[in-house]
């Protein structure tokens, strides 16, 4: 079944990573089955690493860090 026009494959990128929390540098997260399901998992690694962030996985989230400092696990 096609996916509506407000979750065209462009669009959802665009509207991910023009977020104020993406421009600013901080983090963005999304439901992995709703990226599989709109854009697809090697475009939106494509779309992380071309912008330099970084992708981090947690149950059923993709966590984003909209920078490219190092992340460190503290506990």
């Amino acid at each position: 079944m096609p996916l509506p026009a407000h979750l065209d494959a462009d669009r959802w990128v665009a509207h991910l990573f023009s977020a104020r929390a993406a421009a600013e540098g901080g983090i963005v997260r999304r439901k992995v089955r709703d990226v599989e399901r709109i854009v697809g998992l090697p475009r939106f690694e494509r779309e992380v690493a071309r912008r330099g962030f970084q992708l981090l996985v947690n149950a059923d989230q993709f966590i984003v860090v909209c920078n490219a400092q190092p992340v460190r696990r503290r506990v």
